[in-house]
């Protein structure tokens, strides 16, 4: 029998990873609002992918089975919006990490992390867009090499200490209208304007 994955998020268009469930014989629903309740209940495998909502704790208590979120920094870094921003403008660890989804945001276990290195001095990490654009398909490999642990709940739990650092997306600055931005510029403008 078929099983039934919903995917809260990015479309086909968009990810990898939706064709990579249907090859493991999964049936998308694919979700960029909160479904009802039912369909959380009908899924075999809830998967959270680029989900611009926040999932209530009701929702999370009723449905007994766990919520997957694919979160593009390396927890508990950066927690909230503009992860790939914040990690080089207050230079804390980047990467990608995988967790289970609770009443928090992104403060859910994590079950699985991977800290990235970027020499921005080099052209293809030189701006914001590049070097997301290479965390996201870091995520999509992280999550496709261990579908089967995270599938079958076969991982160990990552105990990290939650002080981490959480941004809105108000807390963005004005001045940045682009993610084309040089990384290196817009650290020095961020501290200048701190300092201003």
């Amino acid at each position: 029998m078929q099983k039934q994955c919903l995917f809260l998020g990015y479309k086909k268009n968009q990810t990898s990873l939706i064709n990579f469930l249907k090859k493991k014989n999964f049936r998308i629903k694919n979700y960029q609002k909160i479904p009802p309740l039912e369909i959380f209940k009908q899924s075999d495998f809830i998967l959270s992918f680029g989900f611009r909502k926040i999932i209530s704790e009701n929702i999370i208590k009723k449905i007994k089975k766990p919520i997957f979120n694919i979160h593009l920094s390396y927890l508990p870094f950066n927690r909230g919006a503009h992860p790939n921003f914040w990690s080089f403008i207050e230079n804390t660890p980047a990467g990608v990490s995988i967790h289970k989804i609770d009443k928090g945001i992104d403060t859910g276990n994590v079950i699985l992390r991977k800290k990235i290195y970027f020499n921005i001095s080099l052209n293809k990490f030189s701006t914001f867009k590049k070097t997301y654009n290479f965390l996201f398909l870091e995520a999509e490999k992280l999550f496709k090499k261990n579908f089967n642990k995270i599938y079958n709940e076969k991982y160990k739990k990552i105990l990290s200490n939650n002080k981490g650092t959480f941004h809105y997306k108000k807390d963005l600055p004005k001045w940045v209208k682009s993610w084309d931005i040089n990384i290196s510029f817009a650290k020095k403008k961020y501290k200048e304007k701190k300092l201003s």
